[in-house]
């Protein structure tokens, strides 16, 4: 690793534009940016900018000074040309469900919000692709492409709303991910407006592109490399035949123990989910109520899906599976509507969430698949002593877990606890062989935890590709990447890392 000065000023990848603090934008950048995009595009009175301060974490909200919603490439290319000339940071947005603060506004920058961006332009269901613009939310590209006998593999549990563009920053995966892969699986080419305002495609079509995997390094970059305006994702085939199992369990620890057994079986499952007693108890006072038992300690959702010859046989390995775990009913779905009933639990987990609690802190650590038990209850215990309210539903397939902590951000105290608690169970989860983010990214959230997992030799590249699409800094400053020179200054329990430059 080369020397890097120790003086933040004199670093070479310190960003030259200052970021703005909040203020009132002003009156010329407003006027240009409405020329732009119309003045019903350009958001900038404080009541509607309010519902724009943070994504799905609600920690650490800024209000953006103003919010564009452009319709095009051409449009973003406008906006980000004028907010150089303004020198003021951009940060690109998508749905807003992201739960990392990705698409958080710094202080004093413009959000370039891209859901009107919503084309499918083009599908080629020969060559199975399809290519779409930023803001087509997930579930529609699949209900758009259903007819050809093709869907789009990626699920989040908010596919309903979330779009493509904030799925390919965040490099989103879903219940679905154990068998298909998270976004990055999916994308063969992107068109991305770099933060100098010009326009540069990467990949192609075939996604077979030689040299370095450009597409594969802005995928997941959480837009601080630039905004994608245009993506060609790859499209699956509908399988032939689907199968949905639902297992009780009196615990979660049962629950983890038959989905490993289920992985050592070599059968590989579309899905295995597990949403434990809090959860079912909160959905089923919810409007997304599914008929499960509130006694339940947990249940274990497996999905199989393929040729239906060998689904017979995968059943009766499921079944045998969750018996030896002490499986107190297991029932497969025997329709389509039944199927939605046992997906309901898990897909309305979040929404069901709100009746516990105004807010909600969802963790998404990685854990390996034989370390589930003991992790589970370790976060557990975590979230007792420190008197909150803990709620789990994850991808138990893939070990990545899903803690989610109910509390009021207004009390000040149980804030704090959360935030202290949230850094245990990250550190827990590193100790067993773990990493901190599975799918919903590193955004502000974990960005000061980057040091549990990467030394100064690992970070280093990631500051020069940055430095590469965006060397001053202005698209999505303070994301992802350790803002402060010694990440022990972050975060004082990551010890044993030497200074890192300042991002």
């Amino acid at each position: 690793m080369s020397d890097l000065p120790l003086n933040p000023a004199e670093s070479p990848l310190e960003p030259s534009f200052e970021i703005q603090r909040e203020r009132t934008a002003p009156v010329a950048l407003i006027a240009r940016l409405r020329a732009i995009v119309g003045a019903e595009n350009c958001l900038a009175r404080e009541g509607e900018l309010f519902a724009y301060e943070c994504d799905g974490l609600p920690l650490e909200p800024h209000r953006p000074l103003a919010v564009l919603l452009p319709a095009c490439t051409e449009e973003v290319v406008g906006i980000v040309r004028t907010c150089r000339e303004f020198e003021i940071h951009f940060v690109p947005r998508g749905a807003g469900t992201g739960l990392s603060g990705g698409a958080h506004a710094t202080d004093g920058s413009v959000l370039i919000e891209c859901s009107r961006m919503n084309r499918v332009l083009e599908v080629d269901a020969e060559d199975r692709l399809a290519v779409v613009q930023p803001g087509v939310v997930n579930a529609e590209l699949s209900t758009a492409v259903a007819p050809l006998g093709l869907f789009y593999a990626p699920d989040p549990s908010s596919q309903l709303a979330c779009t493509i563009g904030g799925n390919v920053a965040e490099n989103s995966g879903g219940p679905h991910t154990l068998k298909y892969g998270t976004t990055t699986n999916h994308v063969l080419a992107l068109e991305m407006v770099l933060p100098d305002g010009r326009v540069q495609r990467f990949g192609n079509r075939l996604g077979e592109a030689p040299g370095f995997d450009l597409v594969g390094a802005i995928v997941g970059s959480e837009g601080t490399l630039g905004i994608v305006t245009e993506v060609t994702v790859r499209l699956t085939p509908i399988p032939e035949g689907v199968e949905t199992m639902l297992a009780i369990f009196d615990d979660v620890v049962a629950a983890c123990r038959a989905v490993g057994r289920v992985i050592r079986s070599g059968v590989v499952p579309a899905a295995l989910e597990i949403v434990d007693r809090r959860t079912i108890q909160a959905v089923e006072a919810s409007v997304y109520a599914a008929g499960l038992p509130t006694t339940a300690g947990a249940v274990l959702i497996a999905e199989l899906d393929g040729n239906p010859v060998c689904m017979a046989a995968e059943i009766r390995t499921i079944r045998e599976a969750c018996d030896a775990e002490g499986c107190q009913a297991i029932e497969v779905a025997r329709d389509e509507e039944e199927r939605n009933r046992f997906w309901r639990a898990r897909k309305g987990a979040f929404g069901a969430m709100g009746r516990l609690a105004p807010d909600l802190y969802v963790h998404d650590a990685v854990v390996p698949r034989v370390h589930l038990p003991e992790i589970l209850a370790r976060v557990g215990e975590i979230c007792d002593r420190y008197q909150l309210k803990l709620a789990n539903v994850f991808h138990a397939g893939d070990g990545n877990l899903h803690p989610n902590i109910c509390f009021d951000r207004r009390d000040e105290n149980e804030l704090a606890r959360v935030v202290q608690a949230g850094e245990e169970i990250l550190e827990a989860c590193v100790a067993v062989g773990g990493v901190i983010t599975g799918e919903h990214g590193v955004g502000i959230e974990k960005r000061d935890y980057m040091a549990l997992v990467f030394g100064p030799d690992d970070l280093e590249p990631m500051y020069r590709l940055r430095e590469v699409f965006n060397p001053d800094g202005v698209c999505n400053p303070g994301k992802i990447i350790p803002t402060t020179r010694f990440c022990v200054e972050a975060n004082p329990k990551a010890r044993g890392y030497d200074q890192v430059p300042l991002g």
